[in-house]
């Protein structure tokens, strides 16, 4: 199946200090593309993948699983650590656990982890039936565009596969276990009126990792996808802030890094 418009993955050739985002369950890199190009209009490397199974039709994600979704992260960082000296991960809802994974089994290869309202754990009694229910009945109503803006719109799924969601479940355990292996400086940014992840979910993380150097900021006027919503702003300034303060030889610098290339759709 062909890439919805505004879907595909963004990539920018920059200086030495790199940035891996990761997109949320169901949605794609539209979302987190005014990040990308943000980071990317600062000089920075920035990678931003489109996931396994999104970005074309929800029946596509269905045939897909978390290890194929780790899998395309991971093959990401491998390559951006062959090329730049330092690598940040960053990312939004499920994009957040797949970037704290890879906190945790990178260690000293990642510099640094960035999530905005990172999602620990599928809720609600319906989570304990999906080893069933995903053989009857193939999806639910989806959980795109959580925005408290108007006039902005997340580029999602209207439906969500149960087997994909079956599959994040396990995901999210995963993840949990390995939360302890975090030991890299941490930023994460949470919406207080969050419809899709509720705030347990950030504080689960910031209990169960062992970074000492945490920064919790919250996001008061958006809501789940806040990367689209008013408070996006402050994620990019914050963002921006937090590498600038930890890249090798580059806090100084207005601009981070050099300029470079820009390739996506």
């Amino acid at each position: 199946m062909p890439v919805l418009a505004g879907a595909e993955p963004f990539r920018h050739e920059g200086g030495e200090t790199a940035v891996l985002l990761c997109h949320g369950f169901t949605g794609s890199p539209q979302s987190l593309r005014p990040w990308a190009e943000h980071l990317a209009a600062r000089g920075l490397t920035v990678s931003l993948p489109l996931l396994p199974g999104h970005g074309t039709r929800w029946e596509d994600l269905r045939m897909t699983g978390w290890q194929d979704w780790y899998a395309e992260v991971d093959r990401e960082l491998r390559l951006l650590c062959e090329r730049r000296e330092q690598v940040f991960v960053a990312g939004l809802s499920m994009g957040g656990a797949l970037a704290l994974r890879l906190a945790a089994k990178h260690g000293d290869a990642v510099s640094g982890v960035v999530v905005v309202n990172p999602a620990n754990k599928v809720h609600g009694l319906a989570a304990h039936a999906l080893p069933v229910v995903r053989h009857l009945v193939p999806a639910t109503k989806g959980i795109a565009s959580d925005i408290a803006k108007p006039d902005s719109r997340e580029l999602g799924y209207d439906r969500v596969p149960l087997h994909a969601a079956h599959s994040l479940r396990q995901f999210f355990r995963i993840v949990d276990g390995e939360l302890p292996q975090v030991t890299q400086p941490v930023l994460l940014l949470r919406s207080p009126q969050d419809h899709v992840v509720p705030p347990a979910d950030s504080a689960r993380i910031l209990s169960r990792i062992s970074s000492t150097d945490v920064k919790e900021v919250l996001l008061e006027q958006s809501y789940h996808v806040a990367t689209l919503d008013h408070d996006a702003d402050r994620i990019f300034a914050e963002s921006t802030a937090f590498i600038g303060r930890l890249a090798s030889g580059l806090g100084n610098e207005p601009g981070l890094g050099k300029e470079g290339t820009t390739a996506g759709g």
